[in-house]
């Protein structure tokens, strides 16, 4: 039998901070297993932007979960091209600027945004039959509690900052390592999916490992998981 059809159906949780890895390790995953990939953090992101563009008021709540409502976020699920858009418009480049990194965190602490998203991200998982990798901070915890496999990805300080600062075009890595602790802080904070660890979460420390090291690492459980249901 085929490695895609031992894992049709499968879900891969990878959850963890800003800038640990999640997204090259999540689409390295999916690729290797020939599954689906779903950027749960571009969508946050993506309806940051659209509502940016609104003029919303992100210090005000309220604003945020009405001028939410009218916001279509749709994700594409091939990891060797994932896609995001806004009401049918490719933003994948807007998503990436700083006045977005900024302020994700106020837009995703906001519960009726993570409740649509949240709703959203669940039909695409249920849309597809072939397994599919999906990366987050709640998605173990909330969004897939049932999960086989779930992975909670972590990395030092430092290097989370040099990555980040690398992606945003070199930047002040020290202004980076401060911008992701207050990341941390709202996203661990917050009252709505907070980001935590699932119980049954695998922690994988990326610090010292390569791409590739930590791609084995999640390919090796999931093969374990594959093993242990097998018939």
């Amino acid at each position: 039998m085929s490695p895609r059809l031992e894992r049709s159906g499968l879900v891969v949780a990878v959850d963890g901070p800003s800038g640990s890895g999640k997204s090259s390790t999540a689409r390295g995953v999916a690729d290797r297993l020939g599954l689906a990939y779903l950027d749960t953090g571009a969508m946050y992101r993506a309806m940051t932007w659209a509502l940016l563009q609104r003029g919303t008021d992100l210090s005000d709540p309220g604003a945020i979960a009405r001028d939410a409502e009218h916001v279509t976020v749709t994700s594409g699920t091939d990891p060797l091209a994932p896609t995001i858009e806004v009401d049918g418009h490719d933003v994948s480049g807007p998503i990436r600027g700083v006045d977005v990194t900024s302020n994700v965190s106020l837009v995703a602490a906001v519960p009726r945004v993570r409740e649509l998203l949240v709703q959203r991200q669940r039909e695409t998982v249920d849309a597809g039959s072939d397994g599919i990798v999906v990366e987050g901070r709640d998605i173990g915890s909330v969004v897939l509690p049932d999960a086989p496999v779930k992975v909670f990805l972590v990395a030092d300080p430092a290097a989370r900052a040099a990555r980040r600062a690398a992606e945003l075009g070199g930047i002040d890595a020290a202004a980076t390592e401060a911008d992701l602790a207050r990341r941390d802080t709202i996203d661990s904070t917050r009252a709505a999916s907070p980001l935590a660890k699932a119980p049954d979460a695998v922690e994988v420390d990326g610090t010292h490992l390569t791409l590739d090291e930590v791609v084995d690492t999640i390919v090796a459980l999931v093969d374990d998981v594959t093993r242990a249901g097998a018939p």
